[in-house]
Protein backbone atom coordinates (compact mmCIF):
# COMPACT_ATOMS: atom_id res chain seq x y z
CA UNK A 1 0.00 0.00 0.00
CA UNK A 2 2.76 2.42 0.91
CA UNK A 3 4.70 1.82 -2.34
CA UNK A 4 1.46 2.13 -4.29
CA UNK A 5 0.70 5.58 -2.84
CA UNK A 6 4.23 6.85 -3.37
CA UNK A 7 4.15 5.81 -7.03
CA UNK A 8 0.65 7.28 -7.59
CA UNK A 9 1.49 10.64 -6.04
CA UNK A 10 4.90 10.84 -7.72
CA UNK A 11 3.29 10.15 -11.08
CA UNK A 12 0.61 12.77 -10.42
CA UNK A 13 3.13 15.45 -9.50
CA UNK A 14 5.49 14.92 -12.44
CA UNK A 15 2.67 14.67 -15.01
CA UNK A 16 0.62 17.65 -13.82
CA UNK A 17 1.61 20.93 -15.48
CA UNK A 18 0.91 24.33 -13.91
CA UNK A 19 1.69 23.00 -10.44
CA UNK A 20 1.58 26.49 -8.94
CA UNK A 21 -2.04 26.89 -10.05
CA UNK A 22 -3.17 23.74 -8.27
CA UNK A 23 -6.13 23.79 -5.86
CA UNK A 24 -7.59 21.51 -3.20
CA UNK A 25 -10.13 20.43 -5.86
CA UNK A 26 -7.34 18.14 -7.07
CA UNK A 27 -8.32 15.78 -4.23
CA UNK A 28 -11.30 14.82 -6.39
CA UNK A 29 -8.87 13.03 -8.73
CA UNK A 30 -7.76 10.56 -6.05
CA UNK A 31 -9.44 7.62 -4.35
CA UNK A 32 -7.71 8.17 -1.03
CA UNK A 33 -7.47 5.34 1.46
CA UNK A 34 -7.08 5.74 5.21
CA UNK A 35 -4.69 2.76 5.32
CA UNK A 36 -1.88 4.84 3.83
CA UNK A 37 0.43 6.88 6.01
CA UNK A 38 -1.23 10.34 6.13
CA UNK A 39 2.10 12.17 6.09
CA UNK A 40 2.93 10.38 2.85
CA UNK A 41 0.06 11.86 0.86
CA UNK A 42 -0.68 15.00 2.90
CA UNK A 43 2.79 16.39 2.08
CA UNK A 44 2.66 15.52 -1.61
CA UNK A 45 -0.84 16.16 -2.90
CA UNK A 46 -0.65 19.43 -4.87
CA UNK A 47 -2.98 22.32 -4.21
CA UNK A 48 -3.10 22.35 -0.41
CA UNK A 49 -2.01 25.18 1.89
CA UNK A 50 -0.02 24.62 5.07
CA UNK A 51 -3.13 24.69 7.27
CA UNK A 52 -4.84 22.23 4.96
CA UNK A 53 -1.87 19.87 5.19
CA UNK A 54 -2.00 20.07 8.99
CA UNK A 55 -5.71 19.20 8.95
CA UNK A 56 -4.96 16.38 6.54
CA UNK A 57 -2.34 14.90 8.88
CA UNK A 58 -4.58 15.34 11.93
CA UNK A 59 -7.72 13.97 10.25
CA UNK A 60 -6.61 11.60 7.47
CA UNK A 61 -9.99 9.86 7.48
CA UNK A 62 -11.64 13.20 6.67
CA UNK A 63 -9.58 13.58 3.47
CA UNK A 64 -11.40 10.64 1.91
CA UNK A 65 -14.65 12.57 2.39
CA UNK A 66 -13.14 15.86 1.18
CA UNK A 67 -12.13 14.17 -2.06
CA UNK A 68 -15.55 12.55 -2.44
CA UNK A 69 -17.27 15.85 -1.65
CA UNK A 70 -15.22 17.69 -4.27
CA UNK A 71 -16.02 14.99 -6.85
CA UNK A 72 -19.73 15.16 -5.95
CA UNK A 73 -19.70 18.95 -6.35
CA UNK A 74 -18.03 18.72 -9.77
CA UNK A 75 -20.47 16.07 -10.97
CA UNK A 76 -23.45 18.14 -9.81
CA UNK A 77 -22.01 21.26 -11.44
CA UNK A 78 -21.75 19.40 -14.74
CA UNK A 79 -25.35 18.23 -14.41
CA UNK A 80 -26.73 21.70 -13.65
CA UNK A 81 -24.86 23.29 -16.59
CA UNK A 82 -25.10 20.38 -19.02
CA UNK A 83 -27.14 22.47 -21.48
CA UNK A 84 -25.19 25.71 -21.12
CA UNK A 85 -22.29 27.00 -23.19
CA UNK A 86 -20.10 26.65 -20.11
CA UNK A 87 -20.77 23.10 -18.93
CA UNK A 88 -18.42 22.93 -15.95
CA UNK A 89 -15.85 20.86 -17.83
CA UNK A 90 -12.67 19.85 -16.07
CA UNK A 91 -9.23 19.75 -17.66
CA UNK A 92 -7.20 16.54 -17.69
CA UNK A 93 -3.65 16.68 -16.30
CA UNK A 94 -4.27 20.09 -14.73
CA UNK A 95 -3.99 20.35 -10.95
CA UNK A 96 -6.28 23.38 -10.94
CA UNK A 97 -9.00 20.96 -12.20
CA UNK A 98 -11.11 23.67 -13.89
CA UNK A 99 -8.21 25.52 -15.51
CA UNK A 100 -6.10 28.43 -14.33
CA UNK A 101 -8.40 31.06 -15.79
CA UNK A 102 -11.47 30.02 -13.81
CA UNK A 103 -9.41 29.77 -10.64
CA UNK A 104 -8.16 33.33 -11.14
CA UNK A 105 -11.36 34.88 -12.49
CA UNK A 106 -14.15 36.44 -10.49
CA UNK A 107 -16.96 35.28 -12.78
CA UNK A 108 -20.42 33.94 -11.95
CA UNK A 109 -19.24 30.50 -12.99
CA UNK A 110 -16.38 30.64 -10.49
CA UNK A 111 -18.89 31.68 -7.83
CA UNK A 112 -20.98 28.59 -8.49
CA UNK A 113 -17.96 26.26 -8.51
CA UNK A 114 -16.79 27.51 -5.11
CA UNK A 115 -20.28 27.22 -3.61
CA UNK A 116 -21.10 23.75 -4.97
CA UNK A 117 -17.65 22.41 -3.97
CA UNK A 118 -18.05 23.74 -0.44
CA UNK A 119 -21.53 22.23 -0.21
CA UNK A 120 -20.19 18.91 -1.49
CA UNK A 121 -17.60 18.69 1.28
CA UNK A 122 -20.14 19.59 3.98
CA UNK A 123 -22.50 16.93 2.62
CA UNK A 124 -19.81 14.24 2.48
CA UNK A 125 -18.35 14.97 5.94
CA UNK A 126 -21.78 15.14 7.59
CA UNK A 127 -22.92 11.91 5.97
CA UNK A 128 -19.73 10.13 7.09
CA UNK A 129 -20.37 11.36 10.64
CA UNK A 130 -23.79 9.74 10.56
CA UNK A 131 -22.35 6.45 9.36
CA UNK A 132 -19.71 6.48 12.12
CA UNK A 133 -16.86 6.54 9.57
CA UNK A 134 -15.00 9.45 11.21
CA UNK A 135 -13.22 9.73 14.54
CA UNK A 136 -14.27 12.54 16.90
CA UNK A 137 -17.59 12.93 15.12
CA UNK A 138 -20.99 11.35 15.71
CA UNK A 139 -24.68 12.25 15.69
CA UNK A 140 -25.77 15.80 16.51
CA UNK A 141 -26.06 15.74 20.31
CA UNK A 142 -27.68 19.19 20.46
CA UNK A 143 -30.98 17.73 19.23
CA UNK A 144 -32.46 16.86 22.62
CA UNK A 145 -35.77 17.15 24.44
CA UNK A 146 -39.13 18.36 23.15
CA UNK A 147 -39.71 20.57 20.16
CA UNK A 148 -42.57 21.91 18.03
CA UNK A 149 -43.23 22.11 14.30
CA UNK A 150 -46.32 22.71 12.15
CA UNK A 151 -47.74 19.31 13.08
CA UNK A 152 -47.35 19.82 16.80
CA UNK A 153 -45.00 18.55 19.48
CA UNK A 154 -42.33 15.92 18.94
CA UNK A 155 -39.30 14.54 20.77
CA UNK A 156 -35.82 14.55 19.31
CA UNK A 157 -34.47 11.02 18.90
CA UNK A 158 -32.62 8.79 16.51
CA UNK A 159 -29.39 10.03 14.95
CA UNK A 160 -29.65 13.60 13.70
CA UNK A 161 -27.08 14.50 11.05
CA UNK A 162 -24.23 16.55 12.50
CA UNK A 163 -24.21 19.16 9.76
CA UNK A 164 -22.58 21.66 12.13
CA UNK A 165 -19.49 19.51 12.35
CA UNK A 166 -19.37 19.06 8.58
CA UNK A 167 -19.81 22.78 8.03
CA UNK A 168 -17.12 23.75 10.57
CA UNK A 169 -14.56 21.35 9.12
CA UNK A 170 -15.33 22.48 5.56
CA UNK A 171 -14.91 26.11 6.62
CA UNK A 172 -11.52 25.45 8.25
CA UNK A 173 -10.22 23.39 5.34
CA UNK A 174 -11.61 25.17 2.27
CA UNK A 175 -11.25 28.76 3.51
CA UNK A 176 -7.58 28.33 4.47
CA UNK A 177 -6.16 29.73 1.21
CA UNK A 178 -8.56 32.66 0.98
CA UNK A 179 -7.88 33.79 4.55
CA UNK A 180 -4.22 34.31 3.65
CA UNK A 181 -5.04 36.71 0.78
CA UNK A 182 -7.80 39.10 1.94
CA UNK A 183 -8.21 40.87 -1.40
CA UNK A 184 -11.52 41.34 -3.24
CA UNK A 185 -11.25 37.95 -4.96
CA UNK A 186 -10.55 36.23 -1.64
CA UNK A 187 -13.57 37.99 -0.12
CA UNK A 188 -15.68 36.76 -3.03
CA UNK A 189 -14.49 33.17 -2.59
CA UNK A 190 -15.06 33.23 1.17
CA UNK A 191 -18.58 34.55 0.68
CA UNK A 192 -19.48 31.92 -1.95
CA UNK A 193 -17.96 29.14 0.15
CA UNK A 194 -20.26 30.26 2.94
CA UNK A 195 -23.29 30.27 0.62
CA UNK A 196 -22.54 26.64 -0.19
CA UNK A 197 -22.33 25.70 3.49
CA UNK A 198 -25.51 27.60 4.35
CA UNK A 199 -27.37 25.77 1.59
CA UNK A 200 -27.01 22.51 3.52
CA UNK A 201 -28.32 24.10 6.73
CA UNK A 202 -31.29 25.59 4.86
CA UNK A 203 -32.26 22.35 3.12
CA UNK A 204 -31.96 19.95 6.07
CA UNK A 205 -35.02 17.72 6.48
CA UNK A 206 -36.97 16.34 9.42
CA UNK A 207 -37.72 12.65 9.41
CA UNK A 208 -40.15 11.33 11.99
CA UNK A 209 -41.54 8.07 13.33
CA UNK A 210 -44.97 7.78 14.91
CA UNK A 211 -45.70 5.93 18.15
CA UNK A 212 -49.27 5.21 19.14
CA UNK A 213 -52.08 2.69 19.34
CA UNK A 214 -53.25 1.29 15.98
CA UNK A 215 -50.88 3.51 14.04
CA UNK A 216 -52.00 6.76 15.66
CA UNK A 217 -49.40 9.50 15.65
CA UNK A 218 -49.94 10.67 19.22
CA UNK A 219 -46.21 10.71 19.92
CA UNK A 220 -43.53 11.48 17.34
CA UNK A 221 -39.78 10.94 17.44
CA UNK A 222 -37.88 13.02 14.88
CA UNK A 223 -34.33 13.53 13.67
CA UNK A 224 -32.63 15.61 10.96
CA UNK A 225 -31.38 14.17 7.69
CA UNK A 226 -29.38 15.51 4.76
CA UNK A 227 -31.15 16.54 1.55
CA UNK A 228 -30.36 14.78 -1.71
CA UNK A 229 -27.43 16.59 -3.28
CA UNK A 230 -29.43 17.19 -6.46
CA UNK A 231 -31.69 19.44 -4.36
CA UNK A 232 -28.62 21.37 -3.17
CA UNK A 233 -27.38 21.75 -6.75
CA UNK A 234 -30.76 23.00 -7.97
CA UNK A 235 -30.95 25.52 -5.12
CA UNK A 236 -27.46 26.89 -5.84
CA UNK A 237 -28.26 27.04 -9.57
CA UNK A 238 -31.22 29.26 -8.69
CA UNK A 239 -28.85 31.48 -6.68
CA UNK A 240 -26.50 31.56 -9.70
CA UNK A 241 -29.33 32.80 -11.92
CA UNK A 242 -29.85 35.86 -9.66
CA UNK A 243 -26.25 36.30 -8.53
CA UNK A 244 -25.01 39.77 -7.62
CA UNK A 245 -22.16 41.76 -9.07
CA UNK A 246 -20.14 43.26 -6.23
CA UNK A 247 -17.03 45.30 -5.54
CA UNK A 248 -14.98 45.85 -2.43
CA UNK A 249 -15.56 48.88 -0.21
CA UNK A 250 -12.87 51.60 0.06
CA UNK A 251 -11.25 49.80 2.98
CA UNK A 252 -10.95 46.60 0.94
CA UNK A 253 -12.38 44.49 3.78
CA UNK A 254 -16.05 44.15 2.75
CA UNK A 255 -17.99 43.37 -0.40
CA UNK A 256 -20.75 45.79 -1.37
CA UNK A 257 -23.43 45.81 -4.05
CA UNK A 258 -25.03 48.85 -5.65
CA UNK A 259 -27.91 49.80 -7.97
CA UNK A 260 -25.72 50.53 -10.96
CA UNK A 261 -24.18 47.06 -10.74
CA UNK A 262 -27.44 45.15 -10.39
CA UNK A 263 -30.32 46.77 -12.24
CA UNK A 264 -32.44 43.63 -11.87
CA UNK A 265 -32.27 43.62 -8.07
CA UNK A 266 -34.01 46.07 -5.75
CA UNK A 267 -31.52 47.99 -3.64
CA UNK A 268 -31.70 51.55 -2.39
CA UNK A 269 -28.04 51.88 -1.50
CA UNK A 270 -24.77 50.01 -1.44
CA UNK A 271 -25.08 47.15 1.02
CA UNK A 272 -23.20 43.96 1.78
CA UNK A 273 -24.70 40.96 -0.04
CA UNK A 274 -26.90 38.62 1.96
CA UNK A 275 -25.70 35.22 3.17
CA UNK A 276 -27.72 33.41 0.47
CA UNK A 277 -26.49 35.56 -2.46
CA UNK A 278 -23.86 34.22 -4.84
CA UNK A 279 -21.56 37.08 -5.83
CA UNK A 280 -19.13 37.80 -8.66
CA UNK A 281 -16.65 40.53 -9.59
CA UNK A 282 -16.26 40.17 -13.37
CA UNK A 283 -18.56 39.57 -16.31
CA UNK A 284 -18.30 36.15 -17.89
CA UNK A 285 -16.90 35.17 -21.26
CA UNK A 286 -19.46 34.11 -23.87
CA UNK A 287 -17.80 30.65 -23.83
CA UNK A 288 -18.45 30.25 -27.57
CA UNK A 289 -14.89 29.46 -28.69
CA UNK A 290 -12.03 27.46 -27.31
CA UNK A 291 -9.78 29.94 -25.52
CA UNK A 292 -7.14 28.86 -22.98
CA UNK A 293 -6.82 32.45 -21.77
CA UNK A 294 -10.40 32.46 -20.44
CA UNK A 295 -10.67 28.75 -19.71
CA UNK A 296 -13.41 28.29 -22.32
CA UNK A 297 -13.49 24.95 -24.17
CA UNK A 298 -16.06 26.31 -26.62
CA UNK A 299 -19.21 24.63 -27.92
CA UNK A 300 -17.89 23.01 -31.11
CA UNK A 301 -19.15 19.45 -31.37
CA UNK A 302 -21.67 19.85 -28.53
CA UNK A 303 -25.09 18.21 -29.08
CA UNK A 304 -27.92 20.74 -29.38
CA UNK A 305 -31.71 20.76 -29.57
CA UNK A 306 -32.87 21.97 -32.98
CA UNK A 307 -36.40 22.79 -31.83
CA UNK A 308 -35.55 24.51 -28.52
CA UNK A 309 -35.48 28.28 -28.15
CA UNK A 310 -33.63 28.01 -24.83
CA UNK A 311 -29.93 27.92 -24.02
CA UNK A 312 -29.77 24.26 -25.16
CA UNK A 313 -31.12 25.19 -28.59
CA UNK A 314 -28.81 25.09 -31.59
CA UNK A 315 -29.18 28.85 -32.21
CA UNK A 316 -27.88 29.91 -28.80
CA UNK A 317 -25.61 27.01 -27.89
CA UNK A 318 -23.79 27.09 -31.22
CA UNK A 319 -23.29 30.88 -31.04
CA UNK A 320 -24.64 31.44 -34.56
CA UNK A 321 -22.11 29.10 -36.24
CA UNK A 322 -24.81 26.64 -37.26
CA UNK A 323 -24.95 22.92 -36.68
CA UNK A 324 -24.29 19.60 -38.40
CA UNK A 325 -26.90 16.85 -38.55
CA UNK A 326 -26.05 13.17 -38.24
CA UNK A 327 -28.51 10.35 -38.84
CA UNK A 328 -28.08 7.51 -36.34
CA UNK A 329 -29.87 4.21 -35.75
CA UNK A 330 -31.31 4.10 -32.23
CA UNK A 331 -32.36 0.88 -30.50
CA UNK A 332 -34.97 1.07 -27.72
CA UNK A 333 -37.23 -1.38 -25.82
CA UNK A 334 -40.87 -1.21 -26.94
CA UNK A 335 -44.24 -2.98 -26.76
CA UNK A 336 -43.56 -4.04 -23.18
CA UNK A 337 -45.98 -6.42 -21.45
CA UNK A 338 -46.27 -7.71 -17.89
CA UNK A 339 -45.91 -11.48 -17.48
CA UNK A 340 -47.30 -13.30 -14.44
CA UNK A 341 -45.37 -13.58 -12.25
CA UNK A 342 -43.35 -11.30 -12.12
CA UNK A 343 -41.47 -9.90 -15.07
CA UNK A 344 -41.76 -7.42 -17.91
CA UNK A 345 -40.98 -8.55 -21.46
CA UNK A 346 -40.18 -6.05 -24.20
CA UNK A 347 -39.49 -6.19 -27.90
CA UNK A 348 -36.58 -4.33 -29.44
CA UNK A 349 -37.42 -1.52 -31.82
CA UNK A 350 -35.04 0.43 -34.04
CA UNK A 351 -35.53 3.74 -35.74
CA UNK A 352 -33.45 6.36 -37.48
CA UNK A 353 -33.01 9.60 -35.56
CA UNK A 354 -31.47 12.94 -36.44
CA UNK A 355 -28.93 14.30 -33.94
CA UNK A 356 -27.55 17.82 -34.16
CA UNK A 357 -24.09 19.06 -33.19
CA UNK A 358 -22.61 22.56 -33.13
CA UNK A 359 -20.32 23.27 -36.07
CA UNK A 360 -16.58 23.60 -35.37
CA UNK A 361 -14.72 26.90 -35.51
CA UNK A 362 -14.36 28.52 -38.90
CA UNK A 363 -10.90 28.65 -40.44
CA UNK A 364 -10.36 32.32 -39.62
CA UNK A 365 -11.24 31.65 -35.96
CA UNK A 366 -8.77 28.77 -35.85
CA UNK A 367 -6.04 30.99 -37.30
CA UNK A 368 -6.80 33.64 -34.69
CA UNK A 369 -6.64 31.05 -31.91
CA UNK A 370 -3.35 29.56 -33.16
CA UNK A 371 -1.87 33.05 -33.37
CA UNK A 372 -2.93 33.79 -29.78
CA UNK A 373 -1.55 30.48 -28.61
CA UNK A 374 1.85 31.15 -30.22
CA UNK A 375 2.03 34.63 -28.67
CA UNK A 376 1.48 33.20 -25.19
CA UNK A 377 4.00 30.40 -25.45
CA UNK A 378 7.24 30.86 -23.45
CA UNK A 379 10.31 31.69 -25.57
CA UNK A 380 12.50 28.77 -26.56
CA UNK A 381 15.92 28.64 -25.03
Amino acid sequence: MRCHWISVLFFAVITIPHFVSSTWWFLSKFQLGTAANPRMYCDHIPGMERKQRRLCQKHPDHMVQVGEGAATGIKECQYQFRQHRWNCSTIDRDASVFGKSLVKSGSREAAFVYAISSAGVVHAISRACNRGDLQNCACDKTRLGKHHDQQGEFAWGGCSTNVRYGSNFARQFIDARERKMRDSRALMNLHNNRVGRKALHKLMRHQCKCHGVSGACNVRTCWTTLPEFREVGSYLKERYDVSLEVSSDPSGTTLITADHLNDNRKSLKSNPPQVHDLVYLEHSSDYCSFDPLTGSIGTAGRPCNKTSKGIDGCDLLCCGRGYDTRRVLVTTPCNCTFKWCCSVECKTCTQWKDEHFCKPLQSFELNKFNSTKQQNQPPQE
